[in-house]
């Protein structure tokens, strides 16, 4: 009951970045949108290291949690687009990591040979996820860092693109092993000969 009750409470951590969101479009101040994505960033935090620290991570929550950080990060991003902050080039820099692990998500799920692939975040990964929250401080806050953070986090989407989807293959190569073995094992007699029995 406890478990429960602790797996519920993380998943409402991550699912508060989605009001989060809603509510960066419906105020227009920079100092309490800088606020937002400071307590989005603080939520990703805390339910992360719960999650790690008592055993808690799920698949369920592996699958919530990203989904809440990009739903934040996408409409914080095009909010500051639309009111003229940052540049299209910017945006599409931006989210580039987001709508490619977005579409290798899906693939992964409706390919046969990959549902069984256990999809894990990576160290990339959340490195670019750390600077989209820091350049969207520095839209608000600190317009001058803008254009170099979001050069990096290009380069360093494309790496995390190229490297989850790295991950994924090899743990399919990993998952499918096992299964190819199956069937020679199964071939063998149970003394290990593969002769036939001698007549008496």
């Amino acid at each position: 009951m406890r478990r429960q009750a602790s797996l519920a409470l993380l998943n409402t951590l991550s699912l508060t970045r989605l009001p989060l969101a809603v509510a960066f479009i419906l105020v227009p101040d920079a100092w309490v949108r800088a606020g937002l994505v400071v307590l989005a960033a603080f939520t990703d935090f805390l339910d992360g290291w719960i999650a790690r620290h008592k055993g808690l991570a799920t698949r369920l929550g592996a699958l919530i949690d990203p989904v809440a950080d990009r739903a934040f990060m996408v409409t914080a991003i095009l909010v500051c687009y639309l009111d003229g902050l940052i540049s299209g080039v910017a945006v599409l820099l931006l989210v580039l990591r987001d709508v490619g692990t977005t579409v290798g998500f899906f693939v992964a799920r409706l390919a046969p040979r990959l549902r069984s692939v256990e999809l894990k975040a990576r160290m990339l990964g959340k490195a670019v996820t750390s600077l989209q929250l820091v350049t969207l401080l520095c839209v608000l806050l600190f317009p001058p860092a803008v254009v170099p953070l979001v050069a990096l986090i290009g380069v360093l989407s494309f790496a995390s693109v190229v490297d989850y989807s790295h991950a994924v293959l090899k743990a399919r190569e990993r998952d499918a092993g096992p299964r190819r073995m199956k069937p020679e094992s199964g071939g063998a007699t149970s003394s290990g000969s593969s002769l036939p029995p001698v007549r008496k």
